[in-house]
């Protein structure tokens, strides 16, 4: 056992899982789980997600070890500013955004003296929500970004890294500013260019037809992720937004490189840039 007490602000997809994992893994004692949706919180203690349901944050947290926090990343820094004063002394709070750089120093200021908080991010998910969604093995191969600042307590940050690794994840460590340019890229950008790439069809007019209603594989394969929560996706756009703004900027002038060898008719131009994409495509998988 890693912590006795764990306390889960948010028991949805990431919360319920990374219960579900630790509990697997037989990392945590006894599990409380909070949110804002009773009926969620009632599934999720049903599923044997959770061994309790908290009415009141400040109380379920002051005796906790561990509290992870898995809520939209805009509303973050707001759980943890109800909760600091409630804290057991020793407590170590963790989180699960996608966006760092302003969460950890909007957090590291409100922890009270003798708690930590240790930024995190778990690269897994799924387009589903909900304490119904989470699964065991969500995090199995998968990396957990952990955004240490100069002053992370060394201890509290080897205890946050052997809850993710107990639940299956492959730790890493950087800095939250270095995470978020990184993320951009990698996870902010694609899931923008899903969503306007949905739009954009979806929206379409080709004489009247809903061109949607003849998506195949290819379509639907591509743009999964654009079933993903708008709201939490309208969060993360603008908490990072300089990173994701540049990120745009560089795929808009890829996609209009792209274009004018198409204009152009540039056949060893196209054959060049669609083998150097499925070069790169290739290495990841």
């Amino acid at each position: 056992m890693i912590v006795k007490r764990l306390a889960v602000t948010g028991v949805g997809l990431i919360g319920g899982s990374f219960a579900l994992a630790l509990r697997e893994a037989g990392a945590v004692g006894s599990i409380i789980g909070i949110d804002s949706d009773t009926s969620n919180l009632e599934q999720a203690l049903s599923l044997g997600i959770i061994d309790e349901i908290a009415t009141d944050a400040r109380s379920a947290v002051s005796d906790a070890d561990v509290v992870f926090i898995s809520v939209p990343s805009c509303s973050i820094s707001s759980v943890v500013r109800d909760i600091a004063t409630a804290l057991a002394p020793g407590c170590i709070v963790t989180d699960g955004g996608s966006v760092k750089a302003s969460i950890v120093r909007e957090c590291d200021a409100l922890i009270p003296a003798g708690c930590s908080f240790i930024g995190g991010h778990p690269i897994a998910g799924t387009e589903h929500s909900g304490a119904a969604a989470a699964f065991a093995g969500l995090f199995k191969g998968r990396r957990c970004v952990l955004t240490p600042g100069a002053e992370t307590n060394a201890s509290a940050l080897r205890t946050v890294s052997r809850l993710w690794s107990a639940a299956g994840a492959e730790v890493c460590c950087m800095e939250a500013e270095h995470h978020d340019r990184i993320f951009a890229e990698i996870s902010h950008l694609p899931h923008a260019v899903a969503y306007a790439l949905v739009h954009a069809v979806g929206t379409a007019d080709v004489e009247g037809e809903n061109v949607l209603s003849y998506s195949a594989g290819g379509f639907k394969d591509f743009t999964r992720i654009a079933s993903s929560d708008p709201v939490m996706w309208r969060d993360i756009a603008l908490m990072n937004r300089d990173a994701l703004l540049a990120s745009i900027d560089g795929f808009s002038a890829s996609l209009a490189e792209l274009r004018k060898r198409i204009d152009c008719g540039d056949q060893t131009g196209l054959t060049e840039f669609f083998t150097t994409a499925k070069l790169f495509r290739d290495g990841i998988v």
